[in-house]
């Protein structure tokens, strides 16, 4: 396994733990995690023995979100020629989307597990995310407002389709602090657990039972699910159709359809 310098990345029983690693610095995301999270994302991506990811963090916070010192560091690169600190700013948040987009467009479902503060960048990450849990602790803010900027990294095109509309606009706007229980109300998180503990035995619980299912039916369904966000009902019904023309001759659904026959636990080659 590689080692990483912004995170700790094992692999169990076809479940990847990828968890935040600076839990000194509130996680905060620095130049490594933008890196990083690519890479591993990528690994998660071409590995077969991966069938799910859980995404967590060392510590007492998930995150605080983007680390104040790659700001000032782009600050440094600032010049005085309006144009060319636009093409430097509009690259450098491709870039920073780029590793949250490597997260949504992961084939393995990714279960976020948060706890403490989950604020900025970090909302733009568990939005990218397929569920969302947290401890009873956690506390959500899109914090982007209180800097003076809208949020640029995912949270105000990937969020609204988690929650309701003027929750979120409530949320963008005024930057207020959403805690736990709220956070289940409105949807933002599937369930709340009692403590960090309780959260992560709930999480891998989860995970572990997505990963005794068909990877092809599971990595089909989250295709298909992906795809549905930005298309016409009958254009993904078309695409099932030719997706599921090609899948449905895999052998999972021969074994699937025996071990419900016979009332056994199936067992899924990678």
């Amino acid at each position: 396994m590689t080692e990483y310098r912004a995170f700790k990345v094992e692999l169990t029983d076809n479940i990847a733990h990828v968890q935040i690693n600076r839990p000194e610095k509130l996680n905060a995301m620095n130049g490594d995690f933008w890196k990083e999270i690519i890479d591993i994302f990528q690994w998660i991506d071409d590995t077969d023995a991966v069938r799910v990811v859980v995404l967590s963090a060392a510590g007492q916070h998930f995150s605080a979100g983007i680390d104040l010192a790659l700001l000032a560091q782009l600050a440094g690169q600032m010049g005085k020629d309006v144009g060319r600190n636009a093409r430097l700013l509009r690259r450098t948040i491709l870039g920073l989307q780029a590793s949250f987009n490597a997260v949504d467009n992961c084939r393995k479902p990714v279960l976020a597990a948060i706890q403490g503060y989950c604020l900025g960048g970090a909302i733009d990450l568990v939005s990218a995310c397929d569920m969302r849990y947290c401890s009873a602790d956690a506390q959500f803010s899109i914090k982007e407002i209180d800097m003076g900027m809208a949020a640029d990294v995912g949270t105000l095109q990937r969020l609204p389709r988690i929650i309701g509309d003027g929750v979120m606009r409530e949320m963008a706007y005024t930057g207020r602090h959403v805690l736990a229980h709220e956070a289940q109300r409105i949807g933002l998180v599937n369930q709340m657990f009692d403590d960090q503990a309780a959260l992560r035995e709930g999480v891998f619980a989860l995970a572990a039972q997505i990963a005794q299912k068909s990877p092809i039916a599971v990595s089909g369904t989250k295709e298909m699910l992906n795809y549905m966000r930005d298309h016409r009902i009958d254009d993904g019904l078309e695409y099932i159709a030719t997706w599921n023309a090609a899948m449905l001759q895999s052998e999972d659904l021969r074994v699937a359809m025996a071990a419900h026959m016979s009332k056994q636990k199936p067992t899924f080659a990678d």
